[in-house]
């Protein structure tokens, strides 16, 4: 279970949201550009700090402003798909996916293991030693979530992460992704702008507006009542 519980003071208005995410389920925050989606994502991945307030993910505390908790990022066990990947280009295939464990000291044996048998798991071993700079999009999108599974995430965030895809292999990548992120079993947070990808990968759906909650439920509910919206 995550728990957010948060304020944070931007350049045009304040954010506040409170929020739970059961394991296992996917939340989809949509909104329009600037709302705060992004900023939300990095205050429980601890790339940045709220004022006030507290993140919990299974009763653990990774940020609380009473108790002056603040794990850092790369210890609270958080999978992260940014919205342009941020592979290194001029790292391998291969050795983008073993970053996260090669930071964490873990024996090269262990990580050879790992990182073939995420590769393969993602159809990528065949282009292991290829520069990131030089696969393509769709590619990219798999390294990036291979990237952020093989360290076995208690949570699972991901910052639009089929909107560097062509419309064309949309589809088919938003039916894989879903598969991966059920497969994993944790609490899941997806940004997105395209009302399709609530549809096909939400359980639960927020609606962001300047910061705020405007509407949390079911994510046929929120649809709904995006159909009309320009949403991002």
């Amino acid at each position: 279970m995550l728990e957010i519980n948060v304020k944070k003071r931007l350049r045009d208005f304040d954010l506040g949201v409170k929020l739970d995410v059961a394991r296992g389920k996917t939340l989809m925050l949509v909104g329009d550009n600037g709302c705060g989606k992004t900023t939300l994502l990095n205050l429980v991945a601890g790339l940045d700090n709220p004022d006030e307030g507290r993140i919990a993910l299974d009763g653990r505390a990774l940020y609380d402003s009473e108790s002056k908790t603040n794990v850092p990022p790369e210890a609270r066990g958080i999978g992260y798909v940014f919205q342009s990947y941020a592979l290194f280009p001029h790292m391998s295939v291969y050795d983008n996916v073993a970053f996260g464990l090669r930071t964490r000291r873990m024996a090269a044996g262990e990580i050879k293991i790992l990182v073939k048998d995420r590769l393969e798991a993602a159809g990528l071993w065949e282009i292991r030693k290829a520069k990131a700079a030089d696969i393509s999009g769709g590619q990219k999108q798999r390294v990036a979530l291979a990237r952020a599974l093989i360290i076995e995430p208690r949570l699972l965030l991901l910052d639009e992460p089929l909107s560097a895809l062509d419309v064309r292999k949309q589809a088919a990548m938003r039916d894989e992704l879903m598969e991966t992120i059920h497969a994993c079993a944790v609490p899941c947070i997806i940004v997105t702008h395209d009302l399709r990808d609530v549809a096909c990968m939400g359980d639960q759906a927020c609606l962001l507006e300047r910061g705020k909650l405007a509407l949390q439920g079911g994510a046929e509910e929120v649809l709904r009542w995006g159909s009309g919206m320009n949403a991002k």
